[in-house]
């Protein structure tokens, strides 16, 4: 499967390019600040669950077209329907739903690239979900993130919110949110570390597609692994993780790149890495 998300894969439910290592998803329905639908919450899982297989990519961009992140789910679309199921007894055809989009923000902290969010405008609901599991966040003076599950009578406990965000911005800043469902401003994003940085909006992707090409160029298989244990380590006691941490490094002391980077600083030279 090398390469099957490159060049030669055709998304249906967003666009994905590729330029040089880094891939960008970009959710592609502007007219409606860019809604998830079943198809597209299903495509999102099954595309971050294919990327392990992508070994030239490795980075991926995510961000949303015409001035918008993502609004979350669509009303008409997946919430309607969902009504339907509810007032017809079908809790198996509700769970399976909650289940599926879970299972796109498990594929995107599972997969090997970092993932980096440029964030624009509206970031609402399930689009608040995907940039709080992408990796690192860039972010645009007027980007509205709200995680507002509770303002349509459902419980802030959605797609891994009670578990991720407050490891991002604290647990009662989190709180806040989840419980009210109101906007956090950009620099409130900011100051709370929920942004790592802020650009002007004509700004957000180059930035985050910089950055993206920025970790493209280093050890990526030790990024991989830097992944992998911010994610496990989660729950983890301090000692299980120094272990899990001393087998992970002595894994990367068995690349090429790690003899790469000492050749490089004896040279004098910036090490070229390769990935492996």
């Amino acid at each position: 499967m090398k390469k099957l998300l490159a060049a030669n894969y055709t998304a249906r439910h967003f666009h994905w390019s590729v330029q040089g290592k880094v891939g960008t998803v970009t959710l592609h329905r502007p007219e409606r600040k860019n809604p998830l639908t079943f198809d597209s919450y299903g495509e999102l899982r099954d595309f971050f669950i294919d990327l392990k297989y992508a070994t030239d990519v490795k980075v991926v961009v995510i961000t949303g077209a015409g001035g918008n992140f993502c609004s979350g789910g669509d009303v008409h679309e997946i919430i309607g329907p969902l009504v339907q199921m509810q007032e017809s007894g079908d809790m198996q055809g509700l769970l399976d739903f909650t289940r599926m989009t879970g299972d796109a923000v498990k594929a995107m902290r599972h997969c090997p690239q970092p993932i980096v969010a440029a964030v624009d405008g509206i970031c609402a609901g399930a689009g608040a979900i995907l940039a709080m599991a992408s990796d690192l966040r860039v972010g645009t003076p007027r980007a509205k993130t709200a995680f507002l599950f509770t303002r349509v009578g459902l419980a802030g406990a959605d797609m891994g919110a009670c578990n991720i965000l407050p490891r991002i911005i604290g647990s009662g800043r989190a709180a806040e949110l989840l419980y009210t469902g109101r906007v956090m401003t950009a620099d409130e994003g900011e100051r709370w570390g929920f942004f790592n940085r802020l650009v002007d909006p004509e700004q957000v992707l180059q930035e985050a597609q910089t950055w993206a090409a920025e970790l493209a160029d280093g050890p990526t298989f030790a990024h991989g692994m830097t992944k992998a244990c911010l994610h496990q380590e989660w729950s983890m006691g301090i000692d299980e993780a120094i272990d899990n941490e001393a087998q992970a490094q002595a894994i990367c002391m068995q690349t090429r790149d790690y003899g790469r980077a000492y050749r490089a600083f004896v040279a004098k030279q910036k090490p070229v890495f390769e990935g492996n």
